[in-house]
């Protein structure tokens, strides 16, 4: 199965993409500041249904596609390492552009729930992500699908966890996010770097 090295990595890794301000936190954290807690707990969980779709969906293909040829999953796992250097010098670039919580009515928590899964599954950057980032940790001489499934499982997890906690601190994280820029700015350096450094690493370390 996958090796204890490569999953404390992987561990370390989607704990620090996990807690950074993103689109779905913001989304969260906008659902929660318009509907409150209720809205946002909706949404976290809808959005955790969305990515289980991207992951497990992207389970199959990936099985498929080394059943298919080892030297195609080879060539998705340096794409996978690719996009993982332009998200992080984007976001580096990208350090100064403020962060804004978009204007949202309340909603039954019903069609808010709905509207997470909606928002996440139609979201074409969750799937690129879950295939540029979990192949990289995946052993081939293992069940790739179980493997993928794990990670991205307890990726999605991860994620959930964060967008819990904004949901319930909607208020004091609101305002920080917007009268701190310097540590927003700082907080996306420092991801884009980590970006960074795992995409360089899985391209320079080979198989």
């Amino acid at each position: 199965m996958i090796a204890i090295e490569a999953f404390l990595v992987f561990l370390s890794a989607a704990f620090v993409l996990a807690v950074t301000p993103g689109a779905g936190i913001l989304y969260v954290l906008t659902r929660s500041l318009k509907g409150g807690r209720a809205e946002g707990y909706m949404s976290s969980f809808g959005t955790a249904l969305g990515g289980l779709f991207h992951v497990f969906a992207a389970a199959l293909g990936v099985s498929a596609l080394l059943a298919a040829s080892a030297l195609a999953f080879a060539f998705v796992k340096y794409m996978g390492a690719a996009y993982l250097l332009y998200l992080g010098v984007k976001a580096v670039l990208e350090s100064r552009k403020p962060l804004t919580v978009a204007q949202l009515e309340p909603q039954p928590l019903k069609r808010v729930f709905w509207q997470g899964v909606t928002v996440e599954v139609l979201n074409p950057k969750t799937a690129l992500f879950f295939l540029a980032f979990i192949p990289q940790f995946i052993n081939l001489e293992g069940n790739v699908f179980l493997q993928f499934a794990l990670l991205g499982s307890l990726s999605v997890t991860l994620n959930t966890c964060a967008d819990l906690i904004v949901a319930s601190l909607a208020g004091p994280i609101g305002k920080t996010l917007q009268q701190r820029p310097r540590l927003q700015r700082i907080q996306r350096v420092a991801t884009g770097c980590g970006l960074i450094a795992l995409g360089a690493y899985v391209a320079l370390s080979g198989d």
